[in-house]
């Protein structure tokens, strides 16, 4: 499809891509930008990565909350998912398998990584979700084919944050575990909808493992 998403700009720190050992693709959140996300490569000091983050038009992947009906965020959601699958490819195509390959977001771009790596479920070199969880309405059984064959993957999030509820962290959680997921959840009291240092460190440490 040639979506609201396609053909924006994405950018890219660390490594080329061309000679980088493994990737992280980084998903902003709703309002931010490509570069907001993009200065968390500097946090997980990886050299021998490269770094690729795609920008949502209009600065928002999908209109509404992530717990509203799947299609009142259409046609933006199937946009923004083969956005992040562009963006993989590119990886691919230049040499780095999915399994080298990192899929994280935060808030709106946590919710896009998990359901993408969800909905195309395979191994991949990690998969990280900064305070977010699968898209769908109150509800959803979140049922989905194949396997993320052992795929690492990271939980972390507020047990107050107001726009992720955080039973629906725990739901997120036990989906990608039937998935085969190897997740790990992290549940921070009273923190607000940020990124906490203890989260950048478990990354780093993912990443020190994967390069």
């Amino acid at each position: 499809m040639n979506g609201l998403h396609q053909g924006q700009p994405v950018l890219t720190a660390g490594a080329p891509l061309n000679k980088a050992e493994a990737a992280m693709i980084l998903i902003h959140g709703r309002g931010a930008n490509a570069s907001d996300i993009l200065e968390l490569a500097g946090e997980f000091d990886q050299p021998a990565m490269a770094y690729l983050a795609p920008q949502a038009a209009g600065f928002t992947w999908y209109p509404n909350r992530f717990l509203a009906p799947i299609a009142s965020n259409e046609p933006y959601l199937s946009s923004a998912l083969q956005a992040v699958g562009d963006v993989l490819r590119q990886v691919e195509q230049a040499g780095i398998p999915a399994e080298k390959t990192v899929l994280l977001g935060f808030s709106q771009g946590a919710c896009l990584a998990l359901e993408y790596a969800a909905r195309h479920a395979r191994r991949y070199g990690g998969l990280v979700g900064f305070s977010g969880g699968l898209i769908g309405p109150p509800g959803t059984p979140f049922e989905y084919d194949g396997s993320l064959e052992g795929t690492p993957i990271f939980l972390g999030c507020s047990d107050v944050d107001f726009h992720i509820p955080l039973e629906r962290v725990h739901e997120t959680a036990a989906a990608l575990r039937r998935l085969g997921g190897d997740v790990t959840e992290r549940i921070y009291p009273n923190m607000g909808h940020t990124i906490n240092q203890d989260e950048i460190n478990f990354v780093r440490g993912m990443l020190a493992e994967l390069v």
